[in-house]
């Protein structure tokens, strides 16, 4: 078969080989799938161990074990899978994330997804062949690739987290304003942070950063946005502001120096930490917040780290410095306008 005559096979089955294919379309939508699984699970299990209702605690068990499924169906569905290989990716997420934690979910449903879509409606026997082929090459992908990237994944999120207490003040800085470009970024923070496992201190810094984007950007673009674009972008996600970012880049300076300086105060004053399903979050949905909670348990000054870094700071500092910004013209006036 010719070059042509493969691109011309690729295109019309709808598979495209590039790293936004897979590093921001698929791992973006891990998000949707850890949120409406393992992160919306452990809100329950919170409400559950502090409300002592058995309902939430049931409900928290069932999120939590789906999340290997909501994986590979959310990668599949990003990657415009037809529907049997998109409900056999859900097998082979179970696989991935079993073997190899989310990263190994993201490797062998791409693996078995992409070969699936090659051979789906190729025969016909298609409703044997098309989920035989996506489980089959998906989970083989996981047992051959699983084990060493959970271990890689592991060691490095051990490295991060023990360079955070041995380092709190600057690590404090660096995982605060990387965490934070990620979330804002077209992938998923929340996906990073869970394949660390980043929890504890380093999970406080994250959360730190999060919020510093989210709540600055919110306040930031007030003028422009008003209450709609306060709510959308402090409960839901920053990431809206990425087309206006790639327009002038300096708008991401405000929110970016904010989190410069509640990242460190995580993790030197106030000792915030969080567990690894919250710490990527942010406001989003309060998932943040309520993962402090979770690691903490409570305490006057738990609450006063929260309500400091996770909303006030970020709203007082990057208004501060888009202030600046404003007056010294990197800033004018609709660059942070939305559509909404």
């Amino acid at each position: 078969m010719e070059r042509t005559d493969v691109k011309a096979f690729l295109e019309r089955k709808d598979i495209r080989i590039s790293a936004k294919t897979y590093l921001i379309d698929a791992l973006g939508a891990m998000a949707f799938g850890l949120f409406a699984s393992l992160l919306i699970g452990t809100i329950f299990g919170t409400l559950g161990e502090k409300t002592q209702i058995a309902l939430f605690n049931t409900i928290a068990e069932y999120c939590k074990s789906a999340t290997g499924a909501a994986l590979g169906i959310s990668i599949a569905h990003a990657l415009k899978a037809p529907q049997l290989v998109l409900f056999s990716a859900a097998t082979v997420g179970i696989a991935g994330n079993a073997l190899g934690g989310p990263v190994g979910a993201l490797i062998s449903t791409i693996i078995g997804t992409e070969l699936g879509k090659l051979i789906s409606k190729e025969t016909r026997v298609d409703i044997l062949v098309t989920p035989g082929v996506t489980i089959i090459s998906g989970v083989l992908a996981a047992q051959f690739v699983g084990p060493g990237i959970s271990a890689f994944m592991t060691a490095f999120g051990d490295l991060v987290k023990t360079s955070t207490e041995l380092q709190p003040f600057f690590m404090g800085i660096l995982v605060s304003a990387l965490i934070g470009i990620a979330l804002t970024l077209p992938i998923s923070s929340a996906a990073i942070c869970i394949m660390l496992n980043l929890d504890g201190l380093a999970g406080g810094a994250a959360t730190a950063g999060c919020c510093a984007q989210m709540i600055g950007f919110a306040i930031l673009s007030f003028r422009e946005n008003g209450t709609g674009g306060l709510l959308a972008q402090g409960l839901g996600t920053s990431m809206l502001q990425m087309g206006n970012i790639v327009k002038n880049p300096r708008i991401w300076l405000p929110p970016t120096l904010a989190s410069m300086v509640t990242g460190p105060l995580a993790t030197c004053l106030f000792r915030l930490e969080n567990i690894s399903a919250g710490s990527g979050m942010g406001t989003c949905g309060l998932v943040g917040p309520i993962g402090i909670y979770t690691a903490m348990g409570g305490g006057a000054w738990m609450w006063l780290g929260i309500l400091l870094i996770c909303f006030v700071l970020p709203a007082v500092l990057t208004w501060l410095f888009g202030q600046f910004f404003r007056r010294i013209g990197w800033i004018g006036d609709g660059d942070l306008k939305l559509d909404l």
